[in-house]
């Protein structure tokens, strides 16, 4: 029987699903997460069930012989160097789709209680501020009829764009690196525009692009000089996307009017700046976290690691793998 490590607390439900196929070494309450800790309790193991983090990359491959698969249940792999596992006919898989349309909701969320002022009058009540009402107080931006931007334009992003169009009125701007077929933009209400076009023409822009080498900034000091002041910023993607710096001093200046951020630059720590604005709302990388949507995506990782090490029905097709042809390998 195949031993497998789970580097992250875990439901126990899938604990006990994966014991029925494995000898399963749990990490307790606190993700594994330092490179040490984790080269050591891989060792003689097939498999892991991972998420967001820890890094694994050719290093840790390498110190950990017997590994054949690692199955995430983030859709985002910024952490995983999938061409060094390839090369050691590792299998990956990573858990698309079955969080779009829940991170979607929060990013929808998060961008209107940025442009509402939610948490930042929130913070004025309980401190025991609020003595009277004012025609001005908390006076944010609408919502609805404004115009939304989004950075990116795959699964999620268009969800988010079907929730501006259809429930808020909003006319869609976006750029990605390929153009939505026709059909879909029609269907969206969403029009493609060059980069620089998106960041001055929208009122609300939600970052929604992948994390890689070549979107790391992608949005820093000069793109955010280009927004109108009276914009918001949402940030769903991957923390690195934005210069949390830029975007601090940004924020600090009024150069833009409020953000929203779920994620950030080597989270779990957040760029002090960030804390001592009042014109941020901040999350701690909750985008996909309801109950069922968060069980949906381990119940997925944990299909992956089934059918990657040869057991049961889906034995040697794990349903989301992204290099697949390693099995054939093997």
């Amino acid at each position: 029987m195949h031993s497998v490590l789970i580097t992250i607390p875990m439901f126990d439900a899938v604990i006990e699903r994966l014991r029925s196929h494995f000898e399963v070494e749990t990490c307790g309450e606190r993700a594994i997460e330092t490179p040490d800790e984790l080269a050591a309790r891989l060792q003689g193991k097939a498999g892991m069930l991972v998420a967001g983090t820890p890094r694994v990359d050719a290093a840790l491959l390498q110190a950990c012989p017997d590994l054949r698969a690692v199955c995430s249940m983030a859709v985002g792999f910024n952490n995983i160097d999938l061409a060094a596992c390839t090369a050691r006919g590792v299998l990956f898989s990573n858990a698309p789709d079955v969080l779009t349309e829940t991170t979607a909701d929060f990013g929808f969320a998060l961008m209107m209680a940025t442009a509402r002022r939610i948490s930042e009058s929130e913070h004025f009540l309980r401190a025991g501020q609020w003595t009277q009402w004012r025609y001005d107080l908390f006076a944010g931006a609408d919502v609805h009829g404004a115009t939304l931007g989004v950075l990116g334009m795959g699964r999620i992003g268009q969800a988010i764009a079907r929730r501006g169009a259809l429930g808020f009125g909003m006319p869609v701007l976006y750029h990605n690196r390929s153009r939505l077929d026709g059909a879909i933009e029609t269907q969206l209400g969403a029009r493609w525009v060059d980069k620089a076009t998106l960041l001055r023409e929208c009122d609300h822009l939600v970052i929604v692009v992948p994390y890689s080498a070549a979107s790391h900034h992608l949005v820093g000091a000069a793109d955010l000089a280009l927004m109108k002041p009276t914009a918001t910023l949402t940030n769903i993607a991957r923390g690195g996307v934005v210069d949390d710096a830029a975007l601090a001093q940004a924020l600090r200046d009024r150069r833009i009017a409020a953000a929203g951020l779920d994620v950030f630059e080597g989270e779990p720590a957040v760029h002090p700046q960030l804390l001592s604005v009042r014109n941020v709302v901040l999350t701690p990388h909750i985008a996909s976290a309801s109950l069922p949507t968060r069980r949906a995506m381990a119940e997925l990782a944990a299909d992956n690691l089934i059918a990657a090490l040869g057991r049961g029905p889906q034995a040697g097709r794990p349903p989301t793998a992204l290099n697949p042809q390693v099995l054939a390998a093997r």
